[in-house]
Formats: C-alpha cells, sequence, structure tokens
C-alpha cells in the first residue's frame, strides 16, 4: 500500500470517527445508528428499493439489512410497499418522517463540519475545498471496483 492510501485510509478513518462522536455529544443519535443513517441516505438517493438491491448497493448480508430496514419501518422511516410488476416483491421507500430525519441529521453534520472548518487557518481551508472534487472523484473509482 502506497504511503498516500495508507494517510488517507487513517484521516478518513479518523475524520468518520471524529464526527460521529462529536454529533452524538450535541444530539441524541443513539435511535438512529450509523448503519440505520447510511440505508436511508441510500434508500433516499434511489427509490424505491428492493431488499436485495438495498444490500448489494451497501455490500452488506441480505438478512442485515432485512432487520435494519425493520427497525426503520417500525420507526416510522421507511416504507413497504409492492412492485406493480411482481406482487411477490417489495419496494422500500424513505417516509416523509424518515426524510426529515435525514434532514435534520445531514444540518447538524454539516454544521459541526462548518464549525470545523472556519477554525482552520484559510490556506488549509482553502486545501480542503481544493480536494473535494478529487475525493468526490476517488468515491466514483471505490463504487466502480
Amino acid at each position: 500500500m502506497s504511503d498516500e492510501a495508507r494517510t488517507l485510509t487513517d484521516v478518513v478513518t479518523r475524520l468518520r470517527r471524529a464526527l460521529r462522536t462529536s454529533i452524538r455529544s450535541e444530539w441524541p443519535w443513539d435511535s438512529l445508528p450509523m448503519a440505520q443513517v447510511e440505508l436511508l441516505q441510500t434508500l433516499a438517493e434511489r427509490p424505491p428499493m428492493r431488499v436485495g438491491d438495498l444490500a448489494a448497493e451497501l455490500r452488506l448480508a441480505p438478512n442485515t439489512v432485512s432487520g435494519l430496514v425493520g427497525q426503520l419501518i417500525e420507526g416510522g422511516l421507511v416504507a413497504r410497499g409492492g412492485d406493480p410488476a411482481d406482487r411477490r416483491v417489495a419496494r422500500l421507500s424513505v417516509t416523509p418522517q424518515g426524510h426529515e430525519q435525514l434532514a435534520v441529521w445531514q444540518a447538524a453534520h454539516e454544521k459541526r463540519i462548518g464549525s470545523a472548518l472556519d477554525r482552520l487557518d484559510p490556506g488549509e481551508r482553502a486545501d480542503v475545498v481544493r480536494a473535494l472534487s478529487a475525493l468526490d472523484h476517488l468515491v466514483d473509482h471505490l463504487r466502480a471496483s
């Protein structure tokens, strides 16, 4: 592994952990674990989806996704609907309450990241902003592999 790949892996891991920890100090996210947030985000981006398709997209076992979906349905954040082409298939979508929860979650994260960006010196902040496009392309390459 190259030094750049090792450093980026470390930084991304620490960034996710720091964001998750800092947001929990301000918001009671115990009721919405990160796995459920990621599932909701995926469903919000590409609704409606079948459990199997969602599992493949998230690269999780179908039974894991099924359990998460059950919890989200019980919480009113996801709805299960029929498929007009095949009545045996259930399609999942985010409910209005789920979209609202995602919006609150997103706003809280933007506030935390914005606050941290504001504390960087102008040169560091410009470096982060310049890196965003390349990081977005990196995400595309990771999804394709």
